[in-house]
């Protein structure tokens, strides 16, 4: 929520709402709100301001919220390494949004990398149309949404700060989970012949708060540094550029998934990170040839 001077625009609203309280008969002896000309000089200048609603900060949270809600779902039926490299998809999504809403240029050399990083997408999924289990689909459509959430936030970085942004992330994040808990947190909805990845989605609640809590602890406090610094780069940083130095997830999760959970990348998935970083890298190279430099000499804010 952004609080401004009122502006002569704002009046049509508060007529509105003023001729409101008039029908009621009980606000005002008045029986019709004043134009704009005499309501001015009939009211004080001081004290006139307008909570505003930031919407487009609103849906860059709800998108931040789906993006990890689903790629969280997705790591309950595939490998932590597969659905991290099909997450790297971001960052050519982030470049096709650069491109359309923050006016980056893209020659045909960096449109060629973002098709063969696609191309290794799809090495990674090995599509069998006849038999092809669609949810492996959902860190592709984690990867939308979150590209989509970053070019937000380089999109309104001259409005907000990064603590304002996490601030909004955090408290919309809050109310969608409650609204969440109540329509389906006592579990109302599971049933034990789901499958695992349905039985994710729809269990209880808190079953065992004991020994989860520290874990939520701990989990919620490093997803805030790391927010923290991720939501600084894309302000001050082109997103095509930043997205690369998210790659290095894939290395961590891979070698996470092997000492916590005993699993090895098959060789197709490891020739889709190949070809997945490579188009990532060759984007980064592009924008040093153009002479997009990693970190802004200039701060995007004065």
């Amino acid at each position: 929520m952004k609080i401004r001077d009122f502006r002569k625009s704002d009046f049509p609203t508060v007529k509105s709402i003023y001729q409101q309280g008039i029908d009621t008969g009980n606000a005002t002896f008045q029986l019709k709100a004043k134009e704009w000309d005499e309501w001015n000089k009939y009211f004080l200048n001081s004290c006139r301001i307008v909570a505003e609603l930031n919407v487009v900060v609103i849906g860059w949270a709800a998108l931040h919220f789906v993006a990890f809600s689903t790629f969280f779902i997705s790591i309950t039926y595939m490998q932590l390494a597969t659905a991290n490299a099909l997450f790297f998809s971001c960052p050519f999504f982030v470049s096709i949004f650069a491109k359309f809403f923050l006016k980056e240029f893209i020659g045909i050399r960096r449109w060629s990398a973002i098709a063969f990083g696609f191309f290794g997408v799809l090495i990674v999924l090995n599509p069998n149309f006849e038999n092809f289990d669609y949810r492996n689909l959902l860190p592709v459509l984690s990867a939308l949404f979150y590209a989509a959430s970053m070019t937000i936030t380089k999109y309104t970085s001259d409005k907000d700060d990064v603590n304002t942004q996490l601030y909004y992330f955090y408290l919309i994040a809050l109310v969608l989970c409650g609204i969440i808990y109540v329509f389906m947190g006592n579990g109302q909805f599971n049933n034990l012949n789901f499958d695992p990845t349905t039985q994710f989605i729809f269990r209880e609640w808190f079953t065992n708060f004991d020994y989860t809590w520290k874990f939520i602890l701990f989990f919620g406090v490093a997803a805030s540094v790391g927010f923290l610094c991720i939501f600084s780069a894309y302000i001050i940083a082109s997103p095509s550029v930043v997205s690369l130095f998210e790659y290095s997830l894939i290395i961590m999760s891979m070698i996470r998934g092997y000492f916590l959970f005993n699993e090895i990348p098959s060789f197709r998935t490891l020739l889709g990170v190949i070809c997945i970083i490579s188009a990532g890298v060759y984007i980064y190279f592009r924008e040093g040839v153009r002479k997009q430099y990693v970190a802004s000499k200039i701060p995007t804010r004065r």
